[in-house]
């Protein structure tokens, strides 16, 4: 994985909350404005960062990503559990002091890749549709233990 810049590893949590619920959960019970720590692998998309900015989308880590090698190039975009996904994601957007999202690609920002499992601290934020948005201002990248 890439390495954090400066401003990003202030937004890095040094421990993994222990309060963290999966994406799912979180979508189905958050209320609008209220804090959430919340759990997922990095996907939900062929491109499931956002250009130029430190959002990007996340998946319950119940579905099952494809497995590379499996004729999917981008096993992130959950091919395989399409269906499934608007249930499942979430888009995480980390913010300033100032509430705006950082101006920093997330993968340069705190170095993260595809289908990584990361804990979320923030705000939920809700769409007239149910879609979940956080406005982070932490997140805890949790070691891969090489295990399905």
């Amino acid at each position: 994985s890439g390495t954090p810049s400066a401003a990003g590893k202030e937004l890095l949590l040094q421990q993994q909350p222990i309060d963290a619920k999966p994406v799912a959960d979180v979508r189905e019970s958050a209320e609008d404005g209220v804090d959430v720590t919340i759990l997922g692998r990095i996907g939900g998309g062929t491109n499931p960062w956002v250009e130029g900015r430190a959002a990007f989308t996340i998946v319950d880590p119940k579905l099952e990503a494809c497995q590379p090698g499996e004729g999917c190039p981008t096993p992130w975009d959950y091919c395989c559990v399409t269906d499934q996904l608007p249930k499942n994601r979430a888009m995480i957007k980390m913010v300033d002091a100032a509430g705006g999202t950082v101006e920093q690609d997330a993968r340069k920002l705190l170095g993260l890749n595809e289908l990584q499992t990361v804990v979320v601290k923030g705000k939920a934020k809700r769409d007239e549709a149910g879609n979940l948005t956080v406005l982070a201002n932490g997140v805890f990248i949790v070691p891969d233990t090489k295990t399905k």
